[in-house]
């Protein structure tokens, strides 16, 4: 088969657009030796080669199953349409990058889901791979298939097309599923064995062996598990200390969305933006030394090449040595005449001290996120900033020399009233003022607002989403409010928002609506030119289920949600607490100064104060 899948790719893969997508050979690429190799693990990402190669996670992981001597990781994406296409033609079934190999020779397929538009694309990569798409339809001779991401912290409406899912971090977990399928391999163990010892490692899930009952309102009565009555729930894996980053990225074959060195220098945040569902999820924070950054910085330009570097994390100004760090990058930019890309700053942490680390930074472009446009609204959010602040940080930014500013705002707030919106006019307003005064006509001021989707395991994952009309009426307030100012306004189609509601906050019922809207044509729906909202609307109507029963409806504190058996070691019950909070329009302070007993400490047994103290 691989001998087809070459003749196939020598005869008509310059008949494809971008012909590198599918070519593999990058520089820093790890090819091993498929038949010494014990474990065969394929990397999936559900997305174009140009989206996927970037990311983070996928590198992660890549790197961690090749420095064993046991197993091998190669990487595959999603073919584009026309490639799908022509596979189909010639029945040349999804190959990995590497070695050219089918998928469906794999051990192990594992999925990267950052977000759930990409759903849709799983199905296509395991048809293409002539792999069933629901788990009870594999045999004992298919791969294992798995997903992991922040996706995976709702599960539900992809868990009949997922034999387990990891919740959480996968550097440590990615090892114990290694070690299980070669020792399931040796020993000639059963595909229903494997899944019975996967089930006992902390952070996997299978979803085959949890039953859900209904009620007759549709609400869910019971989440349980079919043999362990005793499992409740799964809680995510996280790793104590951030292992070593990696350095050396591939360099890809054609231009893609990011390319740049990128490294994270914290995980988590202590925040608590009650919207964020990153920000709950990746607790507690863990950081990378300013010297372990600086150096995999200077190693990771080395072996790539490339031109751009970067820092990662939530909220990269709140690093304890962010000052340290940000010195030595415009060190290292300077004398290597590396641009580099400056991460959102959060306005609360821009001091003075940071400020004079960018004096030498080339001017492009700056982001700040004031998120809401009152304090009464940023309150309820849990964003402890005031106009004056934001305003005198702009102020300074433009002091400094930049002269493109970008902010981003979201709308669909509880408590959210016409004021909020004018909040959001004057404050772009007065910013433009101050630009303007101080750089003249080279200001650029762009402005980002999207819609809050209520994601699980936040605190505001109770609350409905914004209706269509009210949504439009918003940002026409918005738009007509910046009229003549010259200011840039970016919204999200409201179609795709909608989209992200259902998937992010659905059930396992919707499973059946994915599929139909895959059999449909449903596929890169996060692609404006490929979404079709009507196929979605069809497979709804098609599976007699109502959207709106995801969407606008509230939630009660005490109803049973979709995702309540997965555990981000936030409890429920400091969500409610979080959620009443909000209600009444009073901050939490930063759980690096006040211990907010999230769950975090008692639920992995570990103590914060060293983190909250460090800064």
């Amino acid at each position: 088969m691989t001998q087809t899948i070459e003749t196939f790719l020598n005869r008509y893969l310059v008949t494809v657009s971008k012909p590198g997508r599918y070519a593999g050979g990058e520089f820093n690429q790890i090819v091993k030796d498929w038949g010494k190799t014990a474990v065969r693990l394929a990397l999936a990402f559900p997305d174009t080669y140009e989206i996927g190669l970037p990311n983070l996670g996928l590198s992660i992981l890549y790197d961690q199953v090749n420095r064993r001597a046991d197993a091998l990781a190669e990487r595959v994406y999603c073919p584009w349409s026309d490639m799908q296409d022509l596979m189909r033609d010639h029945q040349i079934p999804l190959f990995s990058l590497e070695n050219k190999v089918p998928l469906k020779d794999f051990d192990v397929i594992g999925f990267t889901l950052p977000y759930e538009s990409l759903y849709t694309n799983l199905l296509t990569m395991l048809d293409l791979s002539g792999i069933p798409l629901r788990s009870t339809q594999r045999g004992e001779d298919d791969p294992l298939i798995i997903a992991g991401g922040h996706a995976c912290f709702n599960p539900e409406p992809m868990a009949p097309f997922l034999d387990a899912f990891v919740i959480g971090e996968g550097e440590e977990v990615i090892h114990e599923i290694i070690d299980l399928v070669k020792e399931h391999k040796q020993i000639g163990a059963s595909r229903s064995e494997l899944l019975r010892k996967l089930d006992d490692i902390p952070g996997i899930y299978i979803p085959s062996f949890y039953e859900v009952a209904y009620q007759s309102t549709g609400l869910i009565k019971e989440i349980r598990h079919a043999f362990n009555p005793e499992k409740h729930t799964i809680t995510k894996r996280f790793v104590k200390e951030l292992p070593e980053p990696v350095t050396d990225f591939l360099v890809p074959n054609i231009q893609t969305v990011n390319e740049r060195v990128s490294i994270e220098i914290m995980r988590g945040c202590s925040r608590g933006c009650r919207f964020c569902q990153a920000g709950m999820i990746t607790r507690p924070i863990r950081e990378r030394s300013a010297s372990q950054v600086l150096a995999a910085l200077e190693r990771a330009t080395e072996s790539t090449g490339f031109e751009e570097i970067s820092l990662l994390s939530l909220s990269t100004s709140d690093h304890s040595q962010i000052t340290e760090i940000m010195q030595g990058v415009m060190e290292m930019s300077q004398a290597r005449q590396l641009a580099f890309s400056l991460p959102s700053l959060r306005v609360e942490s821009f001091t003075p001290d940071l400020i004079a680390t960018m004096a030498g930074k080339r001017k492009g472009n700056f982001t700040i996120a004031p998120e809401a446009g009152s304090q009464i609204l940023r309150n309820r959010i849990n964003k402890s900033i005031n106009d004056e602040d934001i305003l005198a940080t702009a102020t300074q930014i433009f002091r400094m020399g930049w002269t493109n500013l970008k902010l981003y705002f979201m709308i669909g707030f509880p408590g959210e009233t016409d004021d909020d919106i004018q909040g959001i006019i004057d404050l772009c307003r007065q910013i433009k003022a101050a630009g303007k005064r101080l750089v003249g006509g080279r200001l650029k001021i762009h402005i980002s607002v999207n819609t809050l989707i209520p994601k699980a395991h936040t605190p505001f994952q109770w609350l409905p989403f914004s209706n269509r009309e009210e949504t439009a009426r918003k940002y026409h307030l918005i738009s007509d409010g910046l009229r003549k100012t010259g200011i840039q306004i970016d919204r999200p189609d409201f179609r795709h928002s909608l989209l992200e509601v259902w998937l992010s906050r659905g059930d396992r019922r919707l499973a059946d609506v994915i599929e139909t809207a895959w059999k449909n044509g449903a596929n890169f729906d996060a692609w404006n030119e490929n979404f079709d909202s009507r196929k979605w609307l069809e497979a709804f109507q098609a599976c007699d289920i109502d959207p709106e029963f995801y969407a606008s409806r509230i939630r009660e504190t005490e109803e049973i949600l979709p995702w309540d058996h997965i555990s981000s070691g936030v409890t429920k019950k400091f969500l409610v607490r979080e959620y009443e909070r909000s209600c009444l329009g009073e901050i939490s302070p930063d759980c690096r100064s006040v211990c907010h007993a999230c769950g975090i400490q008692s639920n992995f047994m570990i103590s914060c104060s060293e983190i909250r103290t460090r800064s």
